[in-house]
């Protein structure tokens, strides 16, 4: 069964214009991200799927794989599905583009679930929230049923503690995803759904219409770059481990 990592990468971010190509320790972010995927037991091969001949001629550069795709994508998974339409690959593994401290052990825990159930078309990752992302939106939470698989996920604190000394585990969801690829076709081919457009989470779309997707517990997070702050924590952790 092969497994094929794509990393959707572009220039125009909001918050951090050029975030791809943005110096971490010597190396573009763009660059630590396909590293850390190179490392992944799981993945046949990894490519970055980009809209901006910038981005391919840096990923080219280094000895990684760059596939041009349509600027007119609305999201990472639209440009993973043009890419997908291409490839024969069984299973597609999303990893974010912004997430240059994502640990290779967790791309191969995403992939493992579509592995080993041919039934299953989708699965992620979560982690114990701390308690100061517990109620903040930015962290996506999520809660699951017995099986594993997804009931939903909320900006807000999901479960919500009614009696405050029952213990309740708060689940931060890792935004990187393992598809079977013609559901990955399939998925973003869909019309995009009220909860989804409420929340702002497009994995909504996937619950709204039926499907499960199967959550792995892992014990070790990621930081996604979305500010000027976050680069410079990653900046610093990873410029500590080259000291290292």
């Amino acid at each position: 069964m092969q497994v094929v990592g794509i990393i959707p990468a572009r220039l125009a971010a909001v918050r951090l214009p050029n975030k791809p190509l943005l110096d971490i320790a010597g190396k573009p972010m763009i660059w630590w991200v396909w590293h850390n995927a190179k490392q992944a037991k799981t993945l046949a091969e990894v490519m970055v799927a980009t809209p901006d001949e910038e981005i391919a001629q840096v990923v080219r550069g280094f000895g990684g794989i760059a596939v041009l795709t349509s600027p007119a994508h609305r999201s990472g998974t639209e440009r993973l599905a043009e890419v997908a339409q291409g490839l024969t690959a069984d299973i597609i593994v999303n990893i974010q583009g912004d997430e240059p401290l994502m640990p290779p052990e967790n791309i191969d825990a995403v992939a493992q679930p579509l592995i080993d159930d041919p039934s299953l078309p989708m699965s992620s990752l979560m982690c114990p929230a701390t308690e100061d992302e517990k109620d903040k939106p930015t962290a996506v939470k999520a809660v699951v049923d017995r099986a594993g698989n997804a009931l939903y996920f909320s900006r807000a604190r999901i479960p919500y503690p009614r009696d405050p000394s029952a213990p309740a585990v708060v689940y931060k969801h890792l935004g990187i995803y393992a598809y079977r690829r013609d559901f990955l076709l399939q998925y973003a081919s869909m019309e995009p759904t009220p909860l989804e457009q409420m929340e702002v989470l497009e994995q909504l779309r996937v619950l709204e219409n039926g499907y499960h997707i199967r959550m792995v517990r892992v014990e070790q997070t990621s930081i996604g770059v979305d500010t000027e702050e976050d680069l410079e924590r990653v900046r610093a952790i990873l410029a500590s481990r080259q000291e290292g």
